[in-house]
């Protein structure tokens, strides 16, 4: 049920009417007049296992620079990425970001390190609130809450210094803020307050602010990775069906004959990397026809998530054509059937107990898991050693009574052994049976996707992000849909979305269409007609019969919307006399939406035109234009009073109401 009462019937609350039958009007060129003028895009990939940054500067856009290497890093993981932990002191003051807040926290002593708040794959958090609000909290490996929106801009706050500094020294004289266009991006399967949330975050660590919000573009991932993947070149990706899987990252020496590494030009600047888009139409992409179609699977740590896009010519532009899906299958779930298999042989009661009393030894055990996570394939024979570290043979001694060994030999768990290096050994089956479940869901929802009507006669299947250097998710989702399309992988798989989201923020028109991914109304009144509207919606006002709450409709989930449309409705105030109108501005997931009272309707934001003062010989029937216009991952609506040229905007807001 609805928490909301009928707002018409509450005191004093004004009603409107609709005046007019809708109108769409495309309004393409309001926007150009703002556009200004940034010297450097910052693209910043915020995500849940790591993140990073990358730039462009506008006068040269064919370099990308990835941010320079920082300190730290982990054997058998090489990327461009730091983790994405953060670490606050015992006074809740920010200390550290990536791996120095990870060596500082797992170097402190265990009786300090409990006063110290450390935060790791907290994104998902966002992904997983139903009721996400700016006063959502987190809860650090202490078990300590921290607000949610603190972290958040504490985290983007650290890579909006990161960057500025790098700019800086690197052009011999500071780089103000001002001057920096920002991308962060985010999943397309995030809901709408997620997305809000992290433009807030942005706010709060002052990248943008609420009166410069063109400042910063909150981009989708599989979108970024779209355009990316538009500009590669053959020599710089490997498409699965001609060989073997491979890690993007092997040397070229183990990869088969005559694949020779992507010659990407690269530029050492100091210690920065730079990539070279050549600006031209990829290869891949000129067999590409007006009307086909692809698919972008975006696997990363915490979500996978895909969308389906046609391509429009002469441009190139990129129109969506099923809104984006996915969902909680990013390799974490690997990690948890990894937890899962320890409770299994030592018990989850000790598992629970380590992880609180050890939290920065638990921290490297799942590391130590991690480097040997990137090592399974599946062709692999030989078995995969992961340490255990020496607190948790000795904790589990002082816990259990019994050494590591003997759980082991009781566990029946006989694909894991005990090595006398300390080592849990596991087989190569043992290992792939941990990627099973995720890799399953992942297919599963890929072939539900494939089998919808719009997806008929898909080209080509792009796997990007870092989940997708897998060997073992290569395979699978080559098996599964190599016959219906060429699976293509970017050489460089795991920088996809972040090189793609500088490209974005360079030209943010590339993308022409979107699905809407909620229903979108105003409440108003209508004429009550006897027989057609529920009798407890009658609202009598000044003689009238009104039907009150009614939801009237601008856009349905699910609709193409293109970049910049604005939907248009005329309202009079149901009471001419009425000087303060206010429009309430709803969304339901649901395409069919009768009334704002109905389940799953929210309101979502408020538009408030005080129409006191202006002149009194204004016409009887007093004409309100509401606009909204979509398209973009932000929606703005505005109120227009006809007669007097006065008017009044609203950013829709899903976490304020």
């Amino acid at each position: 049920t609805s928490t909301y009462s009928s707002p018409a019937k509450s005191l004093g609350d004004p009603g409107i009417t609709p005046l007019s039958p809708s109108h769409i009007v495309k309004d393409s060129d309001a926007d150009d007049a703002v556009e200004q003028l940034y010297l450097v895009v910052v693209a910043i990939d915020f995500g849940t296992t790591s993140s990073g940054y990358a730039y462009s500067f506008t006068k040269e856009p064919e370099c990308i620079h990835v941010m320079r290497r920082w300190e730290g890093g982990d054997p058998g993981v090489s990327n461009q990425k730091t983790p994405t932990t953060i670490l606050l002191t015992p006074e809740r003051k920010f200390h550290s970001f990536g791996y120095a807040a990870r060596d500082f926290y797992h170097d402190l002593d265990p009786t300090e390190s409990k006063h110290w708040l450390y935060f790791e794959k907290f994104k998902m958090k966002l992904h997983t609130t139903g009721n996400l609000t700016m006063e959502t909290d987190l809860t650090a490996a202490n078990g300590k809450k921290v607000k949610a929106l603190e972290i958040f801009a504490y985290a983007l706050q650290f890579f909006k210094e990161q960057a500025l500094k790098e700019l800086s020294d690197q052009g011999g004289s500071d780089f103000e803020n001002n001057e920096v266009r920002w991308v962060i991006t985010v999943p397309a399967i995030w809901k709408q307050p997620a997305k809000q949330f992290m433009r807030q975050a942005a706010y709060k660590a002052g990248m943008a602010s609420p009166e410069t919000p063109e400042q910063l573009i909150i981009a989708l991932e599989p979108e970024a990775a779209s355009i990316y993947c538009r500009k590669l070149r053959l020599h710089q990706m490997i498409e699965l069906s001609s060989r073997a899987p491979v890690n993007g990252y092997s040397p070229s020496d183990t990869i088969g004959t005559g694949f020779t590494q992507a010659k990407e030009h690269i530029r050492r600047n100091r210690q920065s990397r730079t990539f070279m888009v050549e600006n031209v139409i990829g290869e891949i992409w000129s067999e590409l026809e007006e009307g086909d179609r692809y698919i972008v699977v975006d696997s990363g740590g915490g979500t996978v998530d895909m969308t389906v896009h046609q391509i429009r010519l002469p441009e190139g532009h990129l129109k969506e054509l099923y809104k984006a899906t996915g969902g909680p299958y990013g390799s974490l779930g690997v990690d948890y059937e990894f937890e899962k298999l320890l409770c299994k042989i030592f018990g989850e009661d000790f598992i629970e107990q380590f992880k609180i009393k050890r939290p920065a030894a638990w921290v490297d055990l799942m590391i130590a898991f991690e480097s040997r996570k990137r090592a399974a394939a599946p062709d692999r024979t030989n078995p995969l050693n992961i340490t255990l570290p020496f607190s948790f043979i000795d904790y589990y001694k002082k816990f259990r009574g019994h050494s590591v060994e003997h759980a082991l030999r009781k566990s029946n768990v006989d694909f894991v052994k005990w090595s006398s290096q300390g080592m849990l050994r596991m087989s190569p089956d043992a290992m792939n049976a941990l990627f099973k479940p995720t890799i399953d869901q992942i297919i599963e929802h890929l072939s539900d996707v494939f089998d919808k009507p719009e997806v008929t006669n898909v080209k080509f299947l792009f796997l990007v992000g870092g989940f997708a250097e897998s060997p073992l998710l290569q395979q699978a989702v080559q098996s599964a849909f190599g016959s219906r399309c060429r699976v293509i992988i970017p050489q460089d798989v795991g920088l996809t979305i972040l090189k793609g989201a500088v490209l974005f923020g360079l030209d943010p028109a590339v993308i022409k269409v979107r699905r809407s991914p909620l229903t979108y109304g105003v409440g108003v009144l209508n004429r009550f007609v006897e027989g057609k509207h529920p009798p407890e919606k009658l609202l009598i006002k000044d003689g009238t019969r009104w039907c009150t709450d009614v939801f009237d409709k601008f856009i349905s989930a699910d609709q193409s919307v293109a970049l910049g449309e604005t939907v248009t409705r005329s309202y009079t105030p149901a009471k001419p006399s009425q000087l303060v109108i206010v429009i309430n501005i709803y969304s339901s997931e649901q395409d069919n939406v009768g009334f704002i009272t109905e389940p799953g309707v929210k309101k979502c934001g408020t538009l408030r035109l005080d129409l006191t003062g202006t002149d009194a010989s204004v016409p009887n029937r007093r004409e309100i234009k509401t606009l909204m216009q979509f398209g973009d991952t932000e929606i703005k609506a505005m109120a227009i009073d006809v007669a007097t040229s006065k008017s009044v905007k609203v950013g829709i807001d899903f976490l304020n109401y």
